[in-house]
């Protein structure tokens, strides 16, 4: 067993970088709302799907820490809650778990455990992803070791922005501009973007466009006000429509009242007053950018930013 030291990305390079059975993950992003901690882990060059599908399967099935764990492309995504956990490993049917997840000024620090492969996904792989700012290896693993490790990564406010009726007969496509309004959020570093969903609603909405659906995108930032207010602006200079409007989110988790909003959303005609009732309520900010009637959608596309194959289905 290796002597518990601390490593900056240097080190771990000059260390562990030419090991060829080391694959480093690509990137780590850790939020919170200041209650739970939400982690997108790029896996092993962005394109390990397999390792990724391994830990989804594995870390909510070994520690309580683990409140949901899903896995989209090659990307791990994990909800934790605050502490430490015993894990009980056993070779080929726990093989490595989340062991504690704890919050401090400006960092998030998490330490993992794994056996054999999912030790050193635990440790060296882990440490040299972009967005770890250290990593203290407290065993190596690999072969049959026990590997450990606590990674520091800076810590981020998870910040979810819906959407709807950006178009107009004359133009326009919500799902695209979204897109690309939060790309151009990201290129300015004003935040990591990491998700984006397109929310079916109910079909048979009188002012509905074409398709009818409103678009979340997720991010992940440390200067919320500046990137809500860029947004806003660029939304209201390139919307075709005078009903554009935005929801904004800053939890990790929504609450059961706003999922039942959103299903009803998709399921029938819900009026301006009871989605600022709902906002009110469970805690989003609803945002007139040229109008108000876009705020319905906006706020029902909130609890399937996380969920994007529920979020595409038609429910009425």
């Amino acid at each position: 067993m290796e002597k518990s030291h601390f490593m900056n990305k240097e080190q771990l390079v000059e260390k562990y970088g030419k090991i060829p059975w080391i694959s480093p993950y690509e990137k780590v992003i850790a939020m919170t709302d200041g209650n739970f901690i939400e982690l997108h882990e790029f896996h092993a060059r962005g394109k390990c799907i397999g390792g990724s599908a391994w830990e989804t399967y594995h870390y909510p099935r070994v520690s309580d820490l683990v409140v949901s764990g899903r896995r989209e492309g090659a990307r791990n995504i994990f909800v934790l809650k605050k502490g430490r956990a015993e894990l009980n490993l056993i070779p080929g049917i726990a093989g490595a778990g989340i062991e504690s997840a704890k919050i401090s000024d400006g960092f998030i620090e998490v330490t993992y455990a794994g056996l054999a492969g999912g030790g050193i996904a635990a440790t060296v792989c882990r440490g040299l992803a972009e967005g770890v700012d250290g990593i203290e290896i407290l065993s190596l693993g690999g072969g049959s070791e026990l590997g450990k490790a606590r990674i520091k990564l800076k810590k981020y406010s998870k910040v979810v922005i819906g959407v709807d009726d950006t178009d107009s007969s004359k133009g326009g496509a919500t799902w695209a501009l979204v897109n690309e309004i939060a790309n151009r959020m990201d290129k300015r570093g004003l935040a990591h973007y990491l998700s984006h969903s397109i929310v079916q609603l109910y079909t048979k909405t009188p002012e509905k466009t074409t398709n009818c659906v409103s678009i979340s995108v997720v991010f992940a930032t440390d200067n919320t006000e500046k990137l809500i207010s860029e947004f806003k602006k660029m939304l209201g200079k390139n919307t075709y429509s005078d009903e554009t409007a935005m929801a904004v989110f800053t939890r990790i988790i929504p609450d059961d009242g706003l999922i039942d909003y959103a299903k009803n959303v998709k399921s029938r005609v819900v009026s301006i007053d009871e989605a600022y009732r709902t906002a009110e309520k469970h805690g989003v900010q609803l945002i007139p950018v040229t109008g108000e009637r876009g705020v319905i959608g906006a706020l029902a596309s909130i609890p399937f930013a996380d969920n994007p194959d529920e979020a595409v289905k038609i429910y009425a």
